[in-house]
């Protein structure tokens, strides 16, 4: 299988969702949006990976990056190809199935319980059979990193809450996921993390210290195989 990812950040690693890759075999191609990107045509992946960033998806002007990069993905999603977004990556999907991204009430950092739900889209009153891996019910810790917030999307279902987010994440379709959460989080992408971005480590209801981050690495083994099992069914999906 060929997986296409799309990186917003020089030191960002795949974590996780790299290992993944590595121990099925698939292979990998990226764009670096950041170094005047040149996207690739649908038809020469079979799914797109859009990780995190440090930018917020309304900051177009700041990030000239951004617009071509929203019409790319539009453009896969219309193929039904399937797709994950984490963090800044369900945020981007999001606003390109037109829902809103914001600033969200708290900043949410380090390990924090997730309650998953039955595909309910808020919009309809309506729930789906997601068919989500049975390691997500009924809750979970997840690892955070955010500011923003997303709407979920007028078509699009709700999956996930945490207590700091109503929305942590949502399935469009069959195979387009949005994740609040950074499922690809292990030591060595948080390691990498607080060290770029660790002066965001500041007193917070929903913002772990560096050391209470590390004094729950007993996570990182389930968190892996959570996010194996993600990968797993996203796999699962290719017709």
């Amino acid at each position: 299988m060929k997986i296409h990812c799309l990186q917003h950040l020089k030191n960002e690693t795949l974590g996780n969702i790299g290992t993944w890759i590595s121990i099925k075999g698939h292979t990998l191609t990226k764009t670096l949006v950041y170094e005047k990107p040149a996207f690739p045509e649908p038809e020469e992946f079979d799914m797109l990976l859009i990780m995190g960033g440090t930018m917020s998806v309304y900051q177009e002007k700041d990030f000239l990056w951004l617009k071509p990069e929203k019409d790319f993905v539009k453009k896969v999603i219309d193929t039904g190809k399937p797709m994950l977004g984490s963090c800044f990556g369900a945020q981007l999907i999001a606003e390109v199935l037109g829902g809103k991204v914001t600033r969200n009430r708290f900043k949410e950092i380090g390990w924090h319980r997730v309650k998953a739900l039955i595909g309910e889209n808020p919009n309809n009153g309506k729930y789906m059979n997601s068919k989500l891996p049975a390691c997500l019910f009924p809750e979970f810790t997840a690892f955070m990193w955010h500011g923003d917030t997303f709407e979920i999307p007028k078509n699009a279902a709700k999956l996930f809450k945490s207590e700091a987010c109503s929305n942590q994440g949502f399935i469009y379709g069959e195979n387009v996921l949005g994740l609040q959460f950074h499922p690809e989080a292990d030591r060595q992408w948080i390691e990498n993390l607080i060290k770029d971005s660790g002066h965001e480590l500041v007193e917070g209801r929903f913002i772990q210290s560096k050391e209470e981050i590390f004094r729950n690495e007993h996570l990182l083994k389930d968190y892996q195989n959570i996010a194996f099992s993600l990968m797993d069914w996203l796999e699962k999906t290719i017709s």
